[in-house]
């Protein structure tokens, strides 16, 4: 529902942020590492992900767009929630937590608070092979002006085909395609060959 809140930050603690934006105050769960990255600014934007129980709506905010795909990733394991999506990304940063799962670190894994060898063994035999597609610089924000080719292969991926083969198959067709090709025409060639 909200992609993201850029706003005055007003109160800030490790737990949560309240962030005003057009008058309205935010209250948003954040992890360490976010609380890290925001260091002593007076305005923020973070990237949100709104949780939706019965009796409460809760905001989740993350510094960049790299931690929410990967909170996002995280809560998609049974029995992983978001309180503990967040403990996760507390406890190690990002990057090593996308690393551990893809070299299948269980003992580095099961270090974080609440997580159980069977609740480890589930992270990597459930998330492995998605990181692995989306390759080492998932967790790199994404550039703010993407090139043609860029948001194809992005596009690509969002399909669920892996990073590396969309990549080849862009490159081949702009090798061979006179003239410019609009986001729409590059996909659409692509499908063809994939």
């Amino acid at each position: 529902m909200y992609a993201y809140i850029d706003g005055r930050l007003t109160s800030k603690n490790p737990a949560f942020v309240v962030v005003e934006a057009g008058g309205v105050g935010y209250h948003i769960n954040i992890s360490l590492n976010t609380y890290s990255a925001l260091g002593d600014a007076e305005r923020c934007k973070l990237y949100t992900w709104l949780h939706v129980k019965e009796d409460a709506h809760t905001l989740y905010g993350f510094a960049d767009e790299g931690e929410r795909r990967l909170f996002l990733h995280l809560i998609s394991v049974s029995g992983i929630g978001p309180n503990t999506g967040r403990m996760i990304l507390s406890s190690i940063t990002p990057v090593e937590i996308q690393t551990a799962i893809v070299k299948a670190d269980l003992p580095l894994i099961q270090r974080i608070k609440g997580l159980g060898a069977k609740t480890a063994q589930r992270l990597v035999l459930e998330l492995q092979d998605k990181l692995k597609k989306e390759g080492a610089d998932s967790l790199i924000s994404m550039p703010q002006h993407n090139t043609v080719k860029d948001e194809a292969l992005s596009a690509l991926v969002m399909l669920g085909f892996a990073k590396q083969t969309a990549e080849k198959i862009i490159d081949q067709i702009l090798k061979v395609t006179e003239g410019t090709l609009s986001v729409e025409q590059l996909i659409k060639q692509a499908l063809k060959n994939l």
